[in-house]
């Protein structure tokens, strides 16, 4: 075999790799009553701290067309934009059951009540578990909030109670078998 028939061969099984993840997310769509994709966010989902008064309140998520093969989802909300050299995760959920096809607005606050049972916060890099909500540096362009639903193939992600946030990412891509995802954008003004 030469050089060339190996990568070849080696570009084919990773876009076959690649096509099989993308058949798995087909039809796999995640939605917000609140927030359009694209949009801008507004107040109520604004962190209140760090120079920002908003009201800091998870919007509602709702998803639909998961993999059959679904066991548990995770949720996450990062910014890319972030001017911290790795982004900012605003909320990570997970272990939340295969069952839920929603989290309500609201469901980020601190004490999880309004997750489905068995659903876990992990620490954001605010510092503690619950939803926190967008805060760039006034006069930034507006930044970009990537909210993503994860169909997972495990019903449970065994992570420790102070695990970080790239640690809870690290599993869930470890055990994604599709994921839905929408972006909207927050700025301040100087």
């Amino acid at each position: 075999m030469t050089l060339r028939s190996t990568l070849r061969s080696t570009s084919l099984a990773a876009a076959l790799a690649a096509g099989a993840t993308l058949a798995h997310s087909a039809g796999f769509e995640l939605a917000s009553p609140t927030i359009k994709p694209g949009s801008m966010l507004s107040d109520a989902q604004v962190f209140n701290g760090f120079g920002c008064t908003g009201k800091n309140i998870s919007p509602t998520l709702k998803w639909s067309g998961a993999p059959k093969d679904t066991k548990s989802y995770a949720v996450t909300v990062y910014d890319p934009d972030a001017p911290t050299g790795s982004g900012w995760w605003h909320w990570v959920v997970y272990n939340i059951p295969a069952s839920a096809n929603e989290l309500p607005e609201g469901a980020g606050g601190a004490d999880g009540k309004g997750l489905p049972a068995g659903s876990v916060q992990g620490r954001t890099d605010f510092g503690a578990p619950g939803f926190g909500g967008a805060c760039p540096p006034p006069g930034d362009k507006p930044h970009r909030y990537v909210f993503t639903v994860f169909a997972l193939k495990t019903d449970k992600l065994d992570i420790p109670a102070d695990g970080s946030a790239a640690l809870v990412g690290y599993m869930v891509n470890a055990n994604k078998i599709g994921s839905a995802t929408f972006t909207a954008k927050y700025g301040r003004k100087k």
